[in-house]
């Protein structure tokens, strides 16, 4: 994936990141736009506005985005995985449900899609967008961010797990 630098970004102006919410084209642009710079991913508007929104992600952004989904109104999220399905595990699924959706990309993604191996699959409906942007500024503005930084052997962990814990 394209690493891209981190940039001043503009609110989020879509929605009120609640099911059932309108929001406008423009709107679910900014918020891609947004996600690309935060989560440093590549993006793609095939429909404008999309039905679902599919994010291919390492699973260190990946934990990220749950994260920021999380962060306001935090509930618990609960995924399945049937096996050669990411289709229906996925967009499938969230669009049936409409909730976000996570997947392990299967092998056809995999082989004819370009999928890599260190890539998890969530699809979520446009209007949670917002939310997962607020979301990842919220963690930023906290300490958490990506790429995530690991400790290492010569840095006494204890300092971190201070300010954490």
């Amino acid at each position: 994936m394209t690493k891209q630098e981190t940039t001043m970004m503009s609110p989020p102006t879509l929605g009120d990141g609640k099911h059932g919410s309108a929001p406008s084209a423009d709107s679910i642009r900014q918020s891609v736009e947004d996600l690309q710079q935060l989560l440093k991913i590549k993006t793609t508007m095939m429909l404008d506005p999309p039905d679902i929104c599919l994010i291919y992600a390492t699973p260190g952004q990946m934990i990220l985005l749950i994260n920021a989904l999380q962060y306001e109104g935090y509930r618990k999220f609960e995924w399945q995985v049937v096996g050669e399905t990411a289709c229906a595990d996925s967009w499938g699924r969230a669009l049936a449900r409409g909730e976000p959706s996570l997947s392990i990309p299967c092998f056809a993604e995999r082989r004819y899609g370009g999928v890599q191996d260190d890539e998890l699959l969530m699809a979520l409906q446009p209007h949670y967008l917002a939310k997962a942007v607020n979301g990842l500024r919220s963690l930023a503005a906290n300490g958490l961010r990506y790429p995530i930084a690991p400790y290492g052997v010569q840095m006494d962990v204890r300092e971190g797990m201070a300010a954490s814990y």
